[in-house]
C-alpha cells in the first residue's frame, strides 16, 4: 500500500541516537568523515537528492527529503546494515524514524543541544554544519532543505542568545575554566602548570590549552613517563628539579601526581607566592587522595579546588541547563510553527507560478490560431481555462463526491465570486 504524503516537504530522520540504542550499535554505524563522500553517494544511489549523514558520538542519523520517507527507509535500513555487517532484521528494530514536523522539531532540537547527552553542549552545531558543508560538496543540497537547515541554525543561534542554556560549565575541565576565567578575567593570558600525569589532570591541561592559555608545561619526576603526555598536548616540559621557577610563574596549578604524597606543599606555594608578588593562583587538585597539603587552603590570595568542589560546580550548571532547556523548547516550538507556515506559503506560491505558466502556455496558442481577432481569441481563451474546471465539477457532482462542496466554495473564494442569483447558480 502505498504510503500517505506528509507535510514539510517529506523531511525525515533515520537513525540511532543515546537515548534509543547503546554505545556498540553506534559505534558500529558511525561512518569515519573520511567514508561520508561514499556514504552519501550510496544515499544518492538508492535514491536520496537531499541529504546529510550526522555522525557524532551521540548519534547517527541520515536527515534529508524524500517524496515517501516511509517506502524509503527500508533502503536506508539495508545500508546502514552492509555498513555494520549486521541483518537488516536486527537492524530494522534499532533505527527510528521520524517524518514532517516530527523530523523538524528533531532537527531543530539538535542543532540547538537540547537532544545531547549533555545539554547546552557547544560542539554539535559545529557537527551539523560540517555535515551540512560535506553533504553540500556531494551536490545533496538543494533549495528546501539548504532552507530547513538555515532555518536549525536559526533556533541554535536563538537558543544561544535568548537562554542561557550553555552559560554554566557541566564538566569537570569546563568548571575548571569558568573558576579560572572568575579569578583573573579571562584565559589566554595565563600560563598553566602541571604537575603528574594522572588522566583528569591532562583532560583539565587539555581544555585550558584548547581556550586559549598562553603557555602550558607540564613535570614529573620521571621524564620518560612525562614526555608521551607533553607531545600529546603540545607544550613544554620542565625538569622536577625546576618546578619551583615553573611554579611562580603559573597563574593555575594542576596537581595529578596521584602517589599518596604531597606533591604540592605549603612551603612551595609560599615560594612561588613570594615570587609572584602575591599575584593570585589557582590551584587544581585532581588526585585522589589529594595531592595538595591541606594547610595550602587556608594562604591568602590561593584559591585550592578539588575534584569535589569542580563536582558541585558541574551539578550546578546541569540543573541550571535543565531549568533553561524549558525557554529553549518554547523557542523550538516557535520556530516549527514559522517554519510551517513559510513551508506551505512556498507551496502555494509555487502552485500559483505553475497556474500562471499553464495560463500562458494556452494565450500563447490562442494568439496562435487568431491573430488578428481580438474578440474571438479572447472567448477562445475563456472556453479553454474553463474547460478543465468544468469537466472535473461535472464529475463529482454526477459520482455524488462531497469534494463538489469543497471545490465550488475555493472557487467562490479564490474569484470573489457570489450568489445572489438563480443565474450566478446556473
Amino acid at each position: 500500500m502505498k504510503a500517505q504524503a506528509h507535510p514539510i516537504g517529506s523531511a525525515f530522520v533515520i537513525g540511532a541516537n543515546h537515548r534509543t540504542s547503546g554505545l556498540s550499535l553506534r559505534d558500529r554505524l558511525f561512518v569515519e568523515d573520511k567514508k561520508v563522500p561514499e556514504f552519501l553517494n550510496e544515499l544518492r544511489q538508492i535514491g536520496l537528492l537531499d541529504g546529510l549523514l550526522l555522525a557524532t558520538c551521540d548519534r547517527v542519523e541520515v536527515i534529508g527529503m524524500h517524496q515517501d520517507p516511509e517506502a524509503f527507509f527500508p533502503d536506508v535500513v539495508k545500508l546502514f546494515a552492509a555498513h555494520t555487517d549486521m541483518p537488516g532484521t536486527e537492524l530494522n528494530g534499532s533505527l527510528y524514524l521520524r517524518i514532517g514536523l516530527v523530523a523538524v522539531r528533531h532537527l531543530f532540537a539538535v542543532t540547538a543541544s537540547l537532544d545531547s547527552l549533555v545539554i547546552g553542549e557547544p560542539q554539535v552545531f559545529g557537527q551539523v554544519k560540517a555535515a551540512h558543508r560535506m553533504a553540500k560538496d556531494a551536490g545533496m543540497i538543494s533549495g528546501p532543505f539548504e532552507g530547513l537547515l538555515q532555518s536549525a541554525y536559526e533556533v541554535a543561534k536563538r537558543v544561544r542568545t535568548e537562554t542561557a542554556i550553555g552559560k554554566r560549565p557541566v564538566s569537570i575541565a569546563s568548571a575548571a575554566c569558568e573558576i579560572a576565567r572568575s579569578l583573573h578575567g579571562g584565559l589566554p593570558p595565563l600560563s598553566v602548570a602541571l604537575i603528574g600525569g594522572g588522566e583528569m589532570g591532562e583532560f583539565v591541561a587539555r581544555q585550558f590549552k584548547d581556550n586559549g592559555v598562553k603557555e602550558l608545561t607540564v613535570s614529573h619526576p620521571n621524564l620518560a613517563r612525562i614526555t608521551p603526555l607533553a607531545n600529546r598536548l603540545d607544550c613544554h616540559i620542565t625538569p622536577y628539579d625546576k618546578l619551583s621557577d615553573a611554579l611562580a610563574e603559573a597563574d593555575i596549578i594542576i596537581c595529578a601526581m596521584g602517589d599518596r604524597r604531597y606533591s604540592l606543599s605549603v612551603d612551595m606555594v609560599y615560594s612561588a607566592l613570594k615570587s609572584r608578588r602575591n599575584q593570585p593562583q589557582l590551584i587544581i587538585d585532581t588526585a585522589i587522595p589529594g595531592d595538595v597539603e591541606p594547610a595550602v587552603n587556608k594562604i591568602d590570595n590561593v584559591f585550592l579546588y578539588q575534584l569535589a568542589d569542580l563536582e558541585q560546580v558541574t551539578l550546578e550548571g546541569r540543573s541550571n541547563r535543565e531549568v533553561e532547556a524549558g525557554g529553549a523548547k518554547v523557542i523550538i516550538e516557535e520556530a516549527v510553527s514559522v517554519y510551517l507556515t513559510n513551508h506551505e506559503s512556498r507551496g502555494a506560491i509555487h502552485t500559483l507560478n505553475q497556474l500562471r505558466s499553464h495560463f500562458e502556455a494556452i494565450q500563447k496558442d490562442v494568439i496562435d490560431e487568431n491573430p488578428n481577432d481580438a474578440v474571438r481569441a479572447t472567448e477562445l481563451l475563456v472556453t479553454k481555462l474553463l474547460h478543465r474546471p468544468s469537466q472535473v465539477l461535472r464529475e463529482l457532482a454526477t459520482q455524488g463526491k462531497t469534494e463538489i462542496t469543497d471545490a465550488e466554495h475555493l472557487l467562490r473564494v479564490l474569484f470573489d465570486l457570489k450568489n445572489n442569483s438563480k443565474e450566478d447558480e446556473q
